[in-house]
């Protein structure tokens, strides 16, 4: 029998697709088993078309076989099959697809799910087998053909025996080498793991012969010590489900469906806490379901932790995760997308980045928007439980790429409120801001509790002014670059103009600062190097002074930079200005001690310096020398 050449270039295209096309060589079943759907729809449809009765999915099975001992691997369907000159044609021919121009010559119909389109997922088997037979005969003819081929070196056609139509690829299993593992495609339980990872929504049954357990049943006459023996037994099992859950009819499910598929499919021990299911028509035609889940997965905040949904194109896995249908602040939803819409490259492995893949992302990020949303105003509690696992990724998504998603996710942010001693939206903060209110105020620190113990605090507390309070180190980031909501300006607590004092008060401030011109002066002299300047304040009531910062960098900001920093040279430092409370008596002790000459007004200076970087939780150079300065003032 003469051996044929492959047409198309032959050894080196063939190479190609066995080596580079696809990166994982399990890959092949899925390859196969789809061009099985594919065969077997032809033919459904080709029944359908002319009427012919008794013909139904169930009657049309792929059937896989394994022969551990003689290492082959055969797939036979009950398709449409081919003849010598298709064999010649689709076998022969590398990137010819029939199944291609089947759906070219059927563009009219919607019912059938023609997956191959370039003609070379058959050559996958070449990744994992030595030695390829195809036994074909063609639905309608008498005749049966055998296609045989060892790799790129060619193949040979010739008449063969065969008892009905369709197709059975019999794959001779590579032998073991040092750095692959072949048996593993030779195992029952391998294979039925692949079926259900690539192939569980194929319309037809997939099915294996699988060895079994089970008790024998106990003998009559058994003794009273009898000990249970177990037995082997083969059952064809179907390793598919065939019907996807996501092409069911919404008010056939109910939330023990949608969370049952969670957990066994995404294996997560807790049910997600809300679900959504689209089947969305047009432009792009397509089928989602997302889930939002209860809490965190333990590596999400890492950089091991990977996005994506998993992606289908006709119940075929395509992508495990898809990166391209999620935003980066929306990570945390699993789920899939089923559509035929997409474009993908050769090997299916990958998408060729098209309009439809984006329209797809952005309908999808729209509704996980509307979705939270509606969390948010219906189930606070489910909102909040959500907020703890996930706040911190939507803050980081309105602060990032110069706060470009920032409109899409502020009013899904929640902050501490001082005021009602929760979690609020700035929705909730603004309707409840005084008339006069310019600002959304807000503040910084460790923890709430250090927050509303700031200065600061204190007097907008006792002018009943609501303050958010930040205590994650994204928080300030992320509220400088939103810089306001629905028109209200983001005011920190610690900025110079609160907004808050009369016109008469600033003149007084201004007349106090020029009358202690001398001594704020020397206090500034005194702390040069760790101020840019000392200067007079009407926002404190108690407190003796405070810190605040001049210029881009914050306190908070500089706080959570330098935790950062790998050595020296990366550390940054904000300008910092220490404000005296005018009506403290430590200021007038101040101003005693400018009078009288004394020296002592330097250790005054270092103690309210170092006083205010503690209340602002910023680190002390010198713990020691501050202790004995406070010490020997104590002493006096």
């Amino acid at each position: 029998m003469a051996k044929k050449q492959f047409k198309a270039e032959s050894k080196r295209l063939l190479d190609l697709m066995i080596n580079s096309i696809y990166t994982h060589k399990e890959i092949f079943l899925r390859e196969l088993i789809s061009n099985a759907s594919d065969a077997t729809d032809k033919l459904y449809y080709n029944a359908m078309k002319e009427g012919q009765t008794g013909i139904t999915r169930e009657t049309l099975p792929i059937e896989l076989t394994l022969d551990k001992e003689n290492r082959r691997f055969v797939i036979e369907d009950h398709g449409c099959g081919m003849t010598a000159e298709e064999m010649e044609a689709n076998l022969g021919t590398i990137a010819r697809s029939g199944s291609l121009a089947f759906k070219q010559e059927n563009t009219d119909q919607t019912d059938i799910d023609i997956i191959g389109q370039f003609g070379v997922g058959f050559y996958a088997a070449f990744m994992v087998a030595s030695h390829v037979e195809v036994v074909s005969r063609a639905m309608g003819s008498e005749e049966a053909n055998c296609w045989q081929s060892d790799g790129a070196a060619g193949y040979t056609i010739a008449p063969c025996e065969k008892a009905e139509n369709g197709t059975r690829i019999t794959l001779t299993i590579k032998e073991n080498t040092e750095n692959e593992n072949y048996d593993e495609f030779l195992e029952p339980y391998r294979i039925q793991s692949l079926v259900k990872k690539y192939s569980d929504y194929i319309r037809y049954p997939i099915r294996m012969d699988m060895v079994k357990s089970r008790m024998k049943e106990k003998p009559a006459d058994a003794p009273e010590d009898y000990t249970p023996e177990w037995e082997e037994y083969t059952e064809n099992e179907t390793l598919n489900s065939m019907v996807p859950i996501w092409k069911k009819s919404k008010k056939e499910l109910k939330d023990e469906d949608y969370n049952d598929f969670y957990t066994s499919k995404f294996y997560d021990y807790q049910p997600p806490l809300r679900h959504i299911h689209m089947n969305t028509e047009g432009a792009v035609t397509y089928t989602a379901m997302l889930f939002i889940p209860s809490h965190a997965p333990m590596d999400y905040y890492t950089k091991d932790f990977e996005k994506g949904l998993q992606l289908y194109s006709n119940g075929v896995l395509i992508m495990d995760k898809c990166a391209d249908l999620l935003p980066d602040h929306f990570s945390f939803v699993r789920g899939m997308v089923d559509t035929a819409d997409l474009s993908l490259n050769i090997s299916r492995e990958m998408l060729q980045h098209d309009r439809h893949l984006k329209a797809i992302a952005q309908s999808i990020e729209k509704k996980i928007k509307n979705e939270l949303l509606k969390i948010m105003t219906d189930s606070r509690e489910d909102y909040e439980k959500f907020w703890n696992a996930f706040g911190r990724q939507l803050k980081y998504g309105a602060y990032v790429q110069y706060g470009a998603h920032k409109d899409l996710l502020m009013d899904l942010l929640l902050y501490h409120s001082s005021t009602e001693n929760k979690m609020v939206s700035l929705d909730e903060y603004i309707s409840r801001m005084k008339e006069e209110q310019k600002y959304i105020y807000y503040a910084c620190g460790e923890t709430v509790e250090k927050i509303k113990l700031l200065p600061a605090m204190e007097t907008l507390a006792d002018k009943g002014i609501e303050v958010l309070c930040l205590h994650h180190d994204i928080d300030e980031f992320c509220i400088k670059m939103m810089a306001s909501y629905k028109e209200k300006e983001f005011k920190s607590i610690t900025d110079a103009d609160l907004g808050l004092e009369s016109e008469d008060e600033k003149e007084e401030i201004k007349k106090l600062s020029e009358e202690n011109a001398p001594l704020l002066t020397k206090l500034s002299e005194t702390l040069t190097g760790k101020v840019k300047k000392v200067e007079l304040t009407g926002r404190l009531k108690s407190h003796p002074c405070c810190l605040r910062a001049e210029g881009p960098v914050t306190l908070e900001m500089e706080k959570v930079l330098n935790q950062q920093a790998m050595d020296d040279s990366q550390r940054v430092h904000a300008e910092r200005v220490l404000e005296l409370n005018a009506e403290h008596p430590i200021f007038k002790k101040l101003c005693d001690l400018q009078q009288q000459g004394s020296d002592e007004i330097n250790a005054y200076a270092d103690i309210l310096y170092t006083q205010a970087l503690l209340i602002e939780g910023m680190p002390v150079d010198d713990p020691v020398a501050y202790a004995n300065a406070v010490c020997a003032l104590l002493a006096k």
